[in-house]
């Protein structure tokens, strides 16, 4: 979740997905993507909090939580252009155009994000980032993902842009802004979405965002037809159910 603060408060990056997606296709959601076998490489120059403390957060071993930590900038480069990485451990590159061949080789996988920052002589700076949230995709779907949210300000002088061939709409929102447009059926919000937009809309500068601590614990929605209520549980499902928009409310009295 790429922030910056705006003229009304916090402002988040969205994408709107191409249809062709497998998961998620046609949803407004954050920049993103899976652990690729390559991010669990310890060969690179590394700035702020050590594997072990994400571990610790997140409730994963150090291993997985450095995969987890350089996927999260490698995906947020491949797909937005903006790179949480610098020359130091106290710097982070401000114009990331110079790296528009290798980001088009880290999205295609012919290069992989350590070789990358080893080849530039740059510094992962995971200080850039925090731990926001853990949700695991419920047990019916027949695609699943262990999913960790991250927060980060965008640097100071990156633009994050549209150029990836899973978007075909990006835009800078409040989550105000993001959640009303979806109770308006304009975009379409899966509960995880939702649920990070209503979070961060009680923030009121990228300051305070950057210091809240949330305690991170895996939500796991459950699909429960019979319950009597929305047929799938998580926090403040009601509220969502509440405010979906009434066809996609059809839809989702379905199948969640």
């Amino acid at each position: 979740m790429l922030v910056r603060d705006g003229v009304n408060g916090p402002e988040i990056f969205l994408q709107r997905r191409v249809n062709a997606m497998a998961f998620a296709a046609g949803m407004t959601v954050f920049p993103g993507g899976g652990v690729d076998p390559s991010d669990a490489s310890v060969e690179l120059d590394w700035a702020g909090p050590e594997p072990a403390w994400w571990g610790e957060r997140f409730g994963i071993d150090a291993p997985r939580a450095q995969a987890l930590v350089c996927a999260a900038v490698r995906e947020t480069f491949e797909e937005c252009g903006v790179l949480l990485a610098g020359p130091t451990a106290d710097t982070v590159v401000c114009e990331t155009a110079v790296y528009a061949e290798a980001r088009g080789q880290l999205e295609r996988r012919e290069l992989s994000f350590a070789e990358f920052l080893t080849r530039e002589k740059l510094v992962l700076r995971a200080d850039l980032l925090r731990p926001w949230a853990n949700w695991v995709t419920p047990v019916v779907e027949t695609r699943r993902y262990d999913t960790r949210f991250f927060v980060a300000v965008l640097p100071a002088g990156q633009l994050a842009d549209g150029a990836t061939s899973e978007a075909e709409i990006v835009t800078w929102s409040t989550p105000a802004e993001a959640i009303e447009r979806w109770k308006s059926g304009l975009d379409v919000l899966l509960p995880p979405t939702w649920s990070q937009l209503v979070a961060l809309a009680e923030f009121g500068s990228t300051a305070d965002i950057l210091a809240a601590t949330p305690v991170i614990e895996p939500i796991m929605p459950v699909y429960d037809p019979a319950s009597g209520g929305p047929t799938l549980a998580f926090p403040d499902a009601a509220k969502y159910f509440a405010d979906l928009p009434e066809g996609a409310r059809l839809r989702g009295s379905r199948r969640p």
